[in-house]
């Protein structure tokens, strides 16, 4: 069972997830203490191919306090382990228009930290109205359905 560190609830809402891929995160030892201390966001984090590997960028893990002398950044650049495949497939459609690569979720599996990926189109005004809208009469129809099972 996966464990969930964080997720970047933004990234849902601004963009349309195509697909989705998890991948591993290459960390120094005070960033896990740091992810352990729950010390970390993915705000604005993303994922972009840097000399033929796929790095996630300003993703923030906070320095850890106690560590003793060696620190590291919080915004440092990380490289995402990937299959070859999966790396030359997200190329091919990173190079289309308007798709990018968004860090959707961190969570742990089997003691490691692992990043869901996702493969995004972003939306315009009107799509977020939209799913507003489609948001608000789902709720809307939820009361309803509620307060009729009550009444029963």
């Amino acid at each position: 069972m996966a464990a969930e560190i964080t997720t970047n609830r933004k990234a849902l809402r601004d963009y349309h997830i195509l697909e989705r891929f998890e991948a591993g995160v290459e960390l120094k030892g005070t960033e896990v203490k740091s992810i352990r201390a729950g010390l970390v966001s993915l705000q604005g984090a993303f994922a972009r191919v840097h000399e033929g590997n796929l790095c996630l960028y300003e993703a923030s893990i906070q320095p850890y306090e106690r560590a003793s002398h060696e620190q590291h950044e919080a915004k440092r650049v990380r490289r995402l382990l990937l299959h070859r495949a999966e790396i030359d497939k997200l190329v091919g459609e990173i190079e289309r228009a308007g798709r990018t690569v968004v860090a959707l979720a961190m969570y742990w599996k089997q003691g490691r930290v692992k990043v869901e990926l996702g493969l995004g189109k972003g939306k315009d005004a009107g799509d977020k109205r939209s799913d507003l809208k489609k948001r608000v009469v789902d709720r809307e129809i939820d009361r309803v359905v509620a307060d009729f099972q009550r009444r029963k």
